[in-house]
């Protein structure tokens, strides 16, 4: 209950039913984006600043070699579940955007977990990097595979109405472009801008990336929440098999890692954070990618779904739920 009564959730709420009531309410696309920046920059230095204070040790080692498991074993556990109750090429998408993670969900746990006390790893920004990329690779292959089996040629929107197959999307290229995005590498580059500076660019910095970190986040959680308003209908369109599987899929994998990180002798802050990206999903980078790597998938889908039911419901009961649960097995 508390969780709900922070005021960036309650924007956020607000945000859903201004929606809800088809209000006018709008944030401008640059001022969105450019509060999302804002965000990744802002929580890149302070993971920075941690890392600098904590430096690399073992324990850092053992978290990202967890967040990249994760980041394996969620896609894959998602498509072996969707795969008999959806298109094959629906699994795998879904499965990509529920194997990778949502930056928004990872900042407003971020949150909260300062807020608890809890001071995670500067070392957990990397993993929210790493674990982009795993899920769009393994989707990728998936659906190469399912092309070769079925003897499709892979066909964008214009190359399908005139018969021509497009180039596929290579590994290579995946993973360039996931550390090359502008987001991604605005979050490495200001880690390794806090790292470097330590202590004296903390104190420089905590009006910009401290003071101001907590009325940032809420006027875009204002706009998330708009969002999601929008989209709610698409999720509501799919079989009760993907509805239940964007509400009960996060709780298990959220699980996973809980057990993972137990069996590790992760932090309870590092194993909330791994919690809360084994639990998101993605509903920016992802669906852009898999709109040309596997144009046969149904867009509204795997974005209705991580964005209309899977962000909203880890935003408001799961963020906290995972925190208490790291509380009670680590703690």
């Amino acid at each position: 209950m508390q969780n709900l009564l922070d005021p960036a959730i309650l924007f956020f709420v607000f945000g859903v039913l201004a929606g809800a009531l088809r209000s006018n309410l709008e944030i401008p696309k640059s001022i969105a984006k450019f509060l999302s920046l804002y965000l990744l920059m802002a929580l890149g230095l302070k993971g920075g600043f941690a890392l600098a204070h904590t430096g690399l040790t073992a324990s850092v080692a053992l978290s990202l070699l967890a967040a990249i498991a994760m980041a394996f074993l969620v896609p894959a556990l998602g498509y072996a579940f969707l795969k008999t109750r959806v298109s094959h090429f629906d699994a795998a998408a879904v499965a990509a955007a529920y194997g990778s993670v949502s930056a928004v969900t990872f900042v407003t746990a971020s949150q909260y977990l300062d807020a608890q006390g809890l001071a995670p790893g500067g070392h957990m920004a990397v993993a929210l990097v790493l674990m982009e990329s795993p899920a769009i690779i393994m989707a990728v292959l998936l659906a190469n595979a399912i092309r070769r089996r079925e003897g499709t040629a892979v066909l964008s929107g214009a190359a399908r109405s005139v018969g021509a197959a497009a180039a596929p999307l290579s590994v290579g290229k995946i993973l360039h472009e996931s550390f090359t995005d502008g987001a991604h590498l605005l979050l490495l580059g200001s880690l390794a801008v806090g790292f470097l500076s330590g202590e004296a660019g903390k104190s420089m910095m905590q009006p910009f990336a401290g003071d101001l970190f907590k009325g940032m986040l809420a006027f875009f959680l204002l706009d998330m929440g708009l969002m999601v308003a929008r989209n709610f209908h698409e999720a509501r369109k799919a079989s009760p098999a993907l509805l239940g599987y964007a509400a009960a899929g996060p709780l298990l994998h959220a699980g996973i890692a809980l057990c993972l990180s137990w069996l590790l002798g992760l932090t309870v802050a590092d194993t909330a954070l791994l919690m809360v990206l084994s639990a998101s999903a993605s509903y920016i980078v992802v669906p852009a990618v898999l709109r040309y790597a596997v144009p046969e998938a149904n867009p509204a889908l795997y974005f209705g779904l991580s964005l209309g039911i899977t962000f909203p419901l880890n935003i408001l009961i799961g963020i906290p739920l995972y925190t208490g649960l790291a509380q009670r097995v680590i703690g």
